[in-house]
């Protein structure tokens, strides 16, 4: 696997399967590249190229104390693409990863991207305001911090019970999922881990999507309990013109695992 170093020196392992049409895949927090696994595997054997990253400060990339920010986080995807020499590209992104599809598309000029897909995103803009008022308390940012700050295998034990939706009609996933996204979680380093709650949670990419001129695709459950549907996928699918967005009913967040099928059959039908 490649080991692609950014402007800034950072190391970024990052995984390129296949052949055809390239398609990057960014990962959701707090996890790595292997959460697409399932879904990359069925999407190589479709004809399609795909390349998947460890974000910075997760999995087996490098940990610097710096760069969580989602400037920076894009100019890392800029570097894997250029990196790679990749073109006419689809990019990707899970929940924290759709931040970096935003931000590339407007710091980056959307260069060499055909296409884009927002999966259970964090775009526009999660924080409630005066001018946000559908947003997320401030107050639930903060007990995420200080429940990793007080113990953080504790605390994901409990957040991936809700990422999954278990207790839910629709929970569809093993406890060996469970397990293994935690054991995910657990390899980043603490200090990206806390700083990336701050990115996601309190950037506003509203001015970035004027800037998203290709098309897009954005799928959201309406029972997502970590990222709700009204302040994300709704809102982004209003502003994003052309956008298309498929809402699956009661299902939760981590779709990559809880409906993989149906997901791998709606990207597919996007990407062709």
């Amino acid at each position: 696997m490649p080991i692609i170093t950014t402007r800034d020196k950072t190391k970024i392992y990052t995984k390129v399967w296949g052949q055809g049409r390239p398609i990057v895949l960014i990962h959701g927090w707090p996890l790595s590249a292997d959460s697409w696994d399932d879904v990359a595997l069925p999407l190589v054997e479709a004809g399609f190229q795909t390349i998947a990253y460890d974000r910075r400060g997760f999995g087996r990339s490098d940990q610097p104390w710096t760069g969580y920010d989602y400037n920076t986080l894009s100019d890392d995807l800029a570097d894997v693409m250029s990196e790679l020499k990749l073109e006419d590209v689809t990019l990707i992104g899970f929940s924290m990863g759709g931040g970096e599809v935003a931000r590339y598309m407007s710091r980056h000029q959307g260069k060499g991207v055909r296409s884009t897909a927002l999966i259970a995103s964090v775009v526009p803009f999660m924080l409630k305001t005066e001018d946000n008022p559908v947003g997320v308390e401030l107050e639930v940012f903060e007990s995420i911090v200080a429940g990793i700050r007080e113990d953080r295998a504790k605390f994901f034990a409990g957040f991936f019970k809700d990422f999954f939706g278990v207790g839910s009609a629709n929970s569809s996933v093993s406890e060996e999922v469970l397990h293994w996204n935690q054991s995910i979680a657990m390899q980043a380093s603490l200090r990206g881990t806390l700083a990336c709650v701050d990115a996601f949670g309190k950037t506003d990419f509203r001015r970035d999507l004027s800037a998203f001129k290709v098309p897009t695709l954005i799928i959201h459950a309406t029972g997502d309990r970590v990222v709700p549907i009204a302040v994300s996928a709704r809102q982004a699918a209003q502003q994003i013109v052309g956008s298309k967005l498929i809402e699956y009913d009661c299902e939760s967040h981590g779709l990559f695992a809880t409906n993989r099928n149906q997901l791998v059959e709606d990207l597919l039908t996007f990407l062709r």
